[in-house]
């Protein structure tokens, strides 16, 4: 990943939730919370209690991490979480595993709209990015001349949403570890569970990742013309 001059490794910014999103979101989904005139029992009335609770409160991480997966869809993608979710809260027994639980049920709820829209798998050729390093290659290209904070530089040429480009740009292999990671903090050992993975074959995907995502911010960076001399 990008390393700063002081050797600190900034991942890619995460995007703030849209709280008016999110409501209209959880409006959407109201129906859920309807009881049903059939069920009208006490445990039914608690677990649907419970089950507002935990999906207030994970809606904007959920709706961060959809973000950062699958774009504009990830409303859409929410809502099929949620509604997927309440119909099997029942089966969540340790209910401290929730947060973990409900976004396992996202990352499936995403791969699946992936796979309806690319039904070829994505593949990438990792030869040239092994051994790229995006910090030696700013240093080498030197693309700021006149700067006396050359990688910060770089780095502050980029937005928010130039950031979120390059991040779908990825694979979704090594997107989605990378998203739950770096930027919704997961332990490596909860996304190994989360995507049903070996823990080493996360750890592989998470390197490879950062090594695909810094080669993507230099290539964007140059196709986006933002490789020019700073004036201080």
């Amino acid at each position: 990943m990008v390393q700063t001059e002081d050797g600190s490794t900034p991942i890619a910014s995460g995007s703030r939730c849209n709280n008016s999103v999110i409501d209209d979101v959880y409006k959407d989904t109201g129906s859920l919370f309807e009881e049903p005139s059939a069920m009208t029992t006490g445990t039914y009335v608690d677990e649907k209690e419970r089950f507002r609770t935990l999906a207030t409160l994970q809606l904007p991480r959920l709706y961060a991490i959809s973000r950062r997966l699958v774009g504009d869809d990830a409303e859409d993608a929410v809502q099929d979480c949620l509604l997927r979710a309440f119909r099997k809260f029942s089966q969540l027994e340790d209910e401290s595993a929730g947060p973990a639980w409900i976004a396992s049920i996202l990352i499936n709820v995403c791969r699946d709209r992936g796979r309806y829209k690319a039904r070829h798998p994505e593949e990438v050729s990792l030869d040239d990015v092994e051994e790229f390093s995006l910090y030696r290659t700013i240093a080498d290209e030197d693309p700021f001349p006149y700067s006396d904070s050359l990688h910060l530089d770089f780095l502050h040429q980029f937005t928010r949403e130039d950031v979120h480009h390059v991040l779908l740009s990825l694979p979704e292999i090594y997107r989605v570890p990378l998203v739950l990671v770096h930027m919704d903090g997961f332990a490596t050992k909860e996304v190994a569970r989360i995507i049903e993975a070996p823990l080493g074959t996360v750890l592989a995907r998470l390197h490879r990742g950062r090594k695909l995502f810094e080669r993507k911010m230099w290539d964007y960076a140059g196709e986006s013309g933002m490789l020019k001399e700073v004036v201080s």
